[in-house]
This record gives structure tokens, C-alpha cells and sequence, in this order.
């Protein structure tokens, strides 16, 4: 995914993308199949949003000047609202994976997510105690 830190004094502040890598922990009560969660709907929750990221610019509202070159390029985009950070991404993520329905028996997931091999940012989620 391509994206760029308008506001970075060194590098990040121009386009570039990384391959992120994510990782999910799924918390919860094991169901009486001995599942806390069935990997194939963890998929089909995730794998949505994975391929509305995948080949994309992350787009922030905030930075003017890369929504101005974008306009006049047809290409996959994701608009948001904050500067794309590893954190910031990661919190969009675990929100956007957390406002699906999660079975009851989910107590929390958490987010990791690898910008590179050993740069990375990490967040939970709470669902119930």
C-alpha cells in the first residue's frame, strides 16, 4: 500500500509504499465446537478489508497536496481522515474489523501490524470483559 507522512522531516514525507504484514490475536471462551473463532470467518471479516487496501494509495484528508496530484490519476485509493502512521493504520484496521459482528464468545482481538521486518505497531480491542 502507497502513502506518504506530509508532515515527516526525513523520508516518509515522500510516496512510497510498504508490504504490511498483519497479524491478528483473537481472545475469547472456547465454544462448544472448541473454537474461539472459525478461521473461515475471521476471513471472511478481514479479507475485505485486505483487498480494499491491497495495490491502494491510503489517502488523508489532511494532506492536500497528494489529494490534488491523485485527482487526476485513475488509481485505487482509500480516503481517510488522519496521517497514515503504523499506528494510525493499525487502529483503523482493528476498528474496522471490530465493528463487524464477532461472535459472542470474542473478548478481545489485537492488532499487529508490520510496516517492516522490525518496525511495527500493536493495539486492542476490548469486547467484553
Amino acid at each position: 500500500m502507497g502513502h506518504r507522512l506530509p508532515f515527516h522531516a526525513g523520508k516518509c514525507v515522500n510516496l512510497h509504499g510498504h508490504s504490511y504484514r498483519l497479524f491478528l490475536e483473537v481472545e475469547g471462551d472456547i465454544d462448544e465446537n472448541g473454537l474461539v473463532i472459525d478461521f473461515y470467518d475471521l476471513k471472511r471479516v478481514v479479507n475485505p478489508i485486505i483487498e480494499e487496501l491491497d495495490h491502494a494509495f491510503m489517502v488523508s484528508s489532511l494532506d492536500p497536496d497528494l489529494n490534488g496530484l491523485l485527482e487526476n490519476f485513475s488509481t485505487k485509493r482509500v480516503d481517510v481522515d488522519f496521517h497514515s502512521s503504523v499506528e494510525n493504520i493499525t487502529k483503523y484496521l482493528l476498528d474496522r474489523i471490530t465493528s463487524n459482528i464477532l461472535p459472542s464468545n470474542i473478548k478481545s482481538v489485537t492488532a499487529t501490524v508490520y510496516e517492516t521486518q522490525d518496525a511495527y505497531a500493536r493495539d486492542t480491542r476490548i469486547i467484553k470483559d
